[in-house]
């Protein structure tokens, strides 16, 4: 009978008893160090183990005494185009480091990251990647700091944690200086949400660029939306039908971009021609197939996958560096939506 019972006690049965999580109770009886958990904590977990009679499985606790070269890769929406970027860039860089990547969507939930965390950390991944849809600060659960674990395209708001985000204000820098080195001196900017660090650091640039190039800023010419095709045509409209209407556009989105075509198409002018666009984002299915194709700027999902995973294999060696964001530069596409560059005389 005592060995019936001791056969049926698991190790979900150990971490309810003590209060914690599988993956804790994972961790203690493998004899790891240096992950967080408190004495206090273990000593809780070996007593437990003695009180229910648990037998930890001897070819498991045999694995987990050795390098899995197993990462984890954590992100919101896996079928997203970024998503496939970023895996695309983290696989190339997981093979390069000898090692292979699990993938877990989670749609944004919080309940669904946790889970996720512990699903990876229970198959003892070395490490943890993190990956948004848009660029933003997070918190993850705490248990995630029991590997070494990487944000990519957004970062980490205790600055407890590594993170490789965009360089937003170059990228506008870059949009903005395209147009001026074309002959605009009047460029409207369609921007996104104010308080985002996307369209706060696409903002930075396109000033920076304006006052590097000894033009005055005017307000009037900045509008702020929230991404879409509808508010791009909304907002050029606006742009387009005033006293004094820029020559130039710089969307902060392409689907903003694609909508201000519409505004532009509307009232006759040509792009490329009569007025300049450039958007950001690179989202290709836009991008390449509006008339003209238009210039943008790229976000380096891919770069920012496989700076991310190469961070990860630092870290792994040496869990004492300090936590920095990694900035990863936004290049200019360059298509057909902006008249070429003024020569210089």
């Amino acid at each position: 009978m005592t060995n019936s019972r001791q056969a049926k006690v698991t190790m979900q049965d150990v971490a309810n008893h003590v209060g914690v999580s599988r993956t804790t109770v994972s961790f203690v009886l493998s004899g790891g160090t240096g992950n967080g958990i408190p004495q206090e904590t273990r000593d809780r977990v070996h007593r437990a183990v003695t009180e229910l009679g648990y037998r930890p499985n001897a070819g498991a606790r045999a694995l987990a005494a050795k390098q899995t070269k197993l990462y984890g890769l954590i992100t919101e929406i896996v079928i997203a185009p970024y998503a496939a970027d970023i895996v695309r860039g983290a696989q190339e860089q997981a093979a390069r480091e000898g090692k292979t990547l699990l993938i877990a969507s989670t749609d944004g939930s919080s309940d669904a990251d946790r889970k996720a965390i512990d699903t990876m950390l229970e198959h003892r991944v070395e490490g943890l990647i993190y990956a948004t849809s848009w660029h933003r600060g997070v918190r993850l659960p705490a248990v995630a700091d029991e590997v070494p674990t990487v944000l990519v395209h957004c970062f980490d708001e205790a600055a407890n944690l590594h993170s490789v985000i965009p360089d937003e204000a170059q990228g506008g820098y870059a949009a903005t200086m395209r147009l001026i080195g074309a002959g605009h001196d009047r460029i409207g900017l369609i921007n996104l949400d104010p308080v985002i660090p996307a369209a706060i650091g696409r903002r930075a640039g396109y000033i920076r660029a304006l006052e590097q190039s000894g033009i005055g800023l005017d307000e009037k010419l900045i509008i702020n939306e929230d991404g879409e095709a509808d508010q791009g045509y909304r907002a050029a409209s606006s742009l387009l039908d005033g006293t004094r209407p820029p020559t130039a556009i710089f969307c902060a989105t392409d689907r903003m971009a694609m909508g201000a075509y519409d505004a532009i198409k509307e009232r006759g002018l040509r792009i490329g021609d009569d007025i300049s666009v450039v958007g950001f984002d690179n989202q290709e299915v836009i991008a390449t197939y509006l008339r003209p194709s238009l210039t943008t700027v790229a976000l380096p999902f891919r770069q920012m996958g496989a700076t991310g995973v190469g961070l990860l294999a630092k870290l792994a060696a040496n869990r004492d560096l300090a936590p920095l964001q990694h900035i990863v530069e936004c290049p200019l596409v360059e298509r057909a939506s902006v008249r070429l560059p003024v020569p210089a005389s």
